[in-house]
């Protein structure tokens, strides 16, 4: 059987048609460890005691010591945020980003549906303790997004998921910048030097023409620990690693992006994204904490920017490009589907909760952002299949 990262032959049309259905499982397996988190989280303290559990690797000095939850967060999700570097280098190169023509209406809505949310929660947290989450209502999941999709069948005409992918792409680029700069703490530069020395010796060895695998990932290991030591987040070590992958064919023809892509994918989205969800998704539902979000301005910050803020943010956002000649949407979609697509948009299930746990320490504001971030989620999937639904049967 033929190796999917080593395979020469695997297309890009492949690489494309795996990532779609990677994306619509991974969506599915994504759910289901949530609704597992939630449940296991309301039977007793087993949940938050085995996440809590320390593990340490290494020896000695040379060891590092988090409990599961963090290895999960910082660790497991580098390769989620690797993934998402290859395929923001492979739209930037070969797909629906690599010129201006196509790249600017998605970078135009994918703006207006990152400031408009993020605006909407600083006008409802301006001068609170709960201000420091205003990056969470701006990130959209693309494996739930692409999941509903695939659940409207083939009434939803391909240029619906083509910009749809295409605006979420961009999106993810805009959160991981926010990450990088936003969200991290006191920087160490011995350990920064580190890392940057890491990427460093990664760009040589491609200039070299090194092909071997297992010293790339003794490159990003170190690269990792560089980052994961400075005090920036070790997963934009992930994100920079994928886009230092060549994104075109090398010596003999071999496809190393498409093919990492095309073997890693299936990992990131069934194995790594779905425990990030476990580990993090579960909070004990009742009624107390349910009152405490309700009057907790941080929740309503959350539920109307990616409810509110993406709906508006990303259709208005792309009519005006349409309408100042800056950008055109792909053949078939329609007024409807451009609403639909922004509804969805407001699914912001696994980086707003990525990010909810990097801007609270307090336990009680984490366990509301994620209240407000599965509630918001919930109303956009039933909004913008309803959305997309209707313009189907007309």
């Amino acid at each position: 059987m033929d190796n999917p990262i080593t395979d020469p032959d695997v297309s890009w049309k492949d690489a494309g048609s795996d990532f779609i259905r990677s994306e619509v499982s991974g969506g599915a397996v994504l759910l289901v460890a949530a609704v597992v988190a939630v449940i296991w989280a309301n039977l007793g303290d087993t949940y938050f005691s085995f996440w809590h559990s320390e593990l340490t690797i290494g020896v000695g000095d040379f060891s590092i010591s988090d409990d599961l939850r963090h290895w999960v967060n910082d660790a497991l999700m580098v390769i989620f945020f690797f993934v998402v570097g290859l395929e923001i280098k492979r739209e930037l190169v070969v797909g629906e980003l690599n010129d201006r023509a196509k790249a600017s209406l998605p970078i135009i809505a994918a703006a207006g549906g990152v400031a408009l949310p993020a605006l909407i929660f600083v006008a409802l947290n301006a001068g609170g303790s709960g201000i420091d989450g205003w990056a969470i209502p701006m990130a959209t999941d693309i494996a739930f997004a692409v999941a509903v999709l695939a659940l409207l069948g083939s009434r939803i005409p391909s240029g619906v998921r083509l910009l749809l992918l295409s605006i979420a792409i961009v999106d993810d680029i805009f959160a991981i910048t926010v990450i990088a700069f936003f969200y991290t703490d006191g920087i160490s530069f011995a350990w920064l030097a580190l890392g940057v020395g890491g990427l460093g010796v990664v760009a040589c060895m491609r200039r070299l023409g090194v092909a071997r695998t297992a010293l790339y990932v003794m490159a990003g290991v170190v690269v990792w620990l560089g980052f994961f030591e400075s005090g920036v987040h070790a997963t934009i070590a992930g994100v920079l690693l994928g886009l230092m992958t060549p994104a075109r064919p090398i010596e003999g023809g071999k496809r190393i992006l498409e093919n990492l892509e095309h073997g890693l994918h299936p990992y990131s989205s069934l194995i790594v994204v779905p425990l990030f969800a476990l580990a993090n998704a579960g909070i004990v539902i009742n009624g107390t904490i349910a009152g405490d979000a309700v009057a907790s301005s941080v929740f309503w910050g959350i539920a109307a920017g990616l409810v509110l803020g993406k709906l508006f943010g990303i259709s208005l956002a792309t009519f005006a490009a349409e309408r100042l000649g800056l950008g055109k949407v792909p053949e078939g979609v329609e007024t409807a589907h451009i609403w639909g697509i922004a509804a969805l948009g407001g699914i912001g299930f696994t980086v707003s909760i990525f990010i909810s746990g990097l801007a609270y320490d307090v336990p009680e504001t984490v366990e509301i952002a994620k209240l407000g971030i599965f509630a918001a989620s919930l109303i956009s999937a039933v909004l913008g299949s309803v959305l997309l639904l209707r313009k189907s049967k007309t």
